[in-house]
């Protein structure tokens, strides 16, 4: 593998702040997921996942970036970091050397003042603990990163143990990294890391929730939940998906789209027993889970939503009437709903492409798409109240069993039968 780093991957405005900094008389460094991620895309000629921004690690203090540049913002100042603002506005992390004297596995009291070797010595894995000189392309790996990148190996930085107690996300970082690069994690490793899976209780649920999601965004579902289950960590934060049937994990890559809060609600449904017809608790106790996990009340809405219409009796597809009156009941999620069903039913591909046909078409679904309104109903004699709603939904039912009879003439005819 080459020594030298292609700067030309580092973006203009990260490689003038570290400029700015070296004729400042201060030690720079590039550091972080992009080095990681174009190391490995540069010798496989791929990647499955890119991490962004190149972060950049400097012997200056906080208060000496904030005195070389104009424009700064305090974004975790007390760890040492300030986002630099380029000219276009965009944020580039500047983070001091630093290691850390006191830590309770969510939060920790760093040291600056050090060299980049401690603060390489501080990161969770040998993959992370790579950097590159900003001039010379030089790569600085003490621990073997580059080695663990080319055989496939997620390897923890010194004491797998100590890693892990001083930042427990840590724990799911490891098996998002194993999943996403579809690496194997480091037998010793690999056994600190399950042995910490049941101290996971004490991270804010924000945080597990933000590696579920990275999780199933970086990596195919049904290796990112096998590791999860594997490790014991479902067991210790997501105990509704500890009961997820290992031969479903499958049917999850199959979602469609690839979207993690679908999925999500698809795990979820399969765990509860939701596939099987009216299995009325799974919706409720569905959403409890997600809230737990502090998901937004618009994702909560749709994974309790998806899995009601997965709990409910799919419709045959040779009873058109009937696969309408579906969509229709399920108008917001039909097509969710649809693509999260098991891959294992014979007719869901053809399922999900009738359902996205119907919606796409036009056919009257909701009370919004009939031909005529409640004024229309009014202005026909018929008097204002609850009853006008009732006639209003007689009205959808008919139109759902025959969408011909969608008209306003006929509407009416039918809504001033008595």
């Amino acid at each position: 593998m080459a020594e030298a780093f292609p700067l030309e991957r580092i973006a203009a405005p990260v490689r003038d702040i570290a400029a700015r900094l070296r004729e400042s008389g201060h030690e720079v460094w590039f550091v972080g997921g992009a080095v990681r991620d174009t190391i490995f895309e540069v010798a496989h000629g791929r990647l499955p996942v890119r991490a962004g921004d190149f972060d950049i690690a400097t012997s200056a203090r906080p208060e000496q970036v904030q005195a070389i540049f104009r424009r700064t913002v305090p974004v975790g100042i007390e760890h040492g970091t300030v986002a630099v603002l380029d000219p276009t506005g965009g944020a580039h992390e500047v983070t001091t050397f630093r290691r850390d004297v006191k830590t309770d596995g969510r939060h920790a009291e760093v040291e600056f003042g050090v060299s980049l070797e401690d603060d390489l010595a501080r990161r969770d894995f040998t993959i992370n603990a790579i950097a590159v000189h900003p001039d010379t392309g030089e790569l600085r790996d003490p621990f073997g990163g580059r080695a663990d990148l080319a055989a496939g190996l997620v390897r923890a930085v010194g004491d797998p143990a100590t890693r892990f107690r001083e930042d427990r996300l840590r724990v799911l970082r490891g098996l998002r990294f194993a999943a996403a690069f579809g690496f194997t994690v480091e037998p010793a490793t690999w056994l600190a890391l399950c042995a910490s899976a049941g101290d996971l209780e004490h991270l804010s649920r924000e945080r597990v929730r933000d590696e579920w999601i990275k999780t199933l965004l970086t990596s195919v579902p049904s290796v990112a939940v096998s590791l999860w289950r594997k490790a014991g960590v479902l067991a210790s934060v997501w105990p509704e998906l500890a009961s997820l049937p290992a031969h479903s994990e499958g049917w999850l890559d199959a979602v469609a789209p690839r979207d993690p809060v679908l999925v999500t609600a698809s795990a979820l449904a399969y765990a509860l027993g939701a596939p099987v017809p009216r299995s009325t608790g799974a919706p409720a106790m569905a959403g409890q889970a997600v809230h737990r996990l502090r998901f937004s009340n618009h994702d909560i809405a749709r994974v309790e939503q998806v899995v009601a219409a997965l709990a409910d009796a799919a419709p045959d597809l040779r009873d058109a009437a009937a696969v309408r009156r579906w969509i229709a009941k399920y108008h917001a999620v039909a097509r969710d709903a649809a693509g999260a069903m098991p891959a294992a039913r014979p007719d869901r591909d053809r399922f999900l492409a009738t359902v996205a046909s119907i919606l796409g078409s036009g056919v009257p679904l909701s009370l919004g798409d009939l031909a005529v309104k409640g004024e229309d109903l009014k202005a026909a004699g018929l008097p204002a109240g609850p009853a006008l709603g009732q006639t209003l939904r007689r009205l959808l039912e008919v139109v759902l069993d025959d969408p011909s009879q969608n008209t306003r003439e006929r509407l009416l005819e039918l809504a001033l039968r008595r």
